[in-house]
């Protein structure tokens, strides 16, 4: 069954690098001409560079939301436990490792604004 499973993978792997390394002119001959479908303007680094940041950014700021999310409702569990010690600890597992992801993306964050003020400028 691994076996299978791994030939087949390794059969949609090639596939996959064959059709993704086919050239653009390859691609206008069986679909005729591709369409400008917008995106980055003229394709500039610093247009793309800046997006990445944005996406980047917005991402690590919903993180941080679910974190807190997450701090909330193990704050809820802590208090409705009701003096069950295996809930409570469960509870403060929960809002330990929270706290440590917490920390983890406002460091995330804090290298992502020092590289773009690096790259940016």
């Amino acid at each position: 069954m691994t076996t299978k499973l791994s030939t087949l993978s390794l059969r949609a792997s090639y596939a996959a690098m064959v059709f993704a390394s086919a050239p653009k002119a390859f691609a206008q001959d069986i679909f005729g001409e591709i369409p400008d479908i917008g995106g980055v303007e003229g394709g500039s680094e610093q247009a793309v560079r800046q997006g990445i940041l944005d996406v980047l950014e917005v991402v690590l700021n919903f993180m941080a939301l679910i974190a807190v999310i997450f701090i909330v409702i193990a704050g809820i569990r802590l208090v409705v436990s009701q003096g069950e010690e295996q809930e409570k600890d469960k509870a403060k597992k929960t809002i330990l490792y929270v706290i440590i992801g917490l920390v983890v993306i406002l460091i995330a964050q804090a290298i992502v604004s020092f590289i773009a003020d690096v790259l940016l400028t």
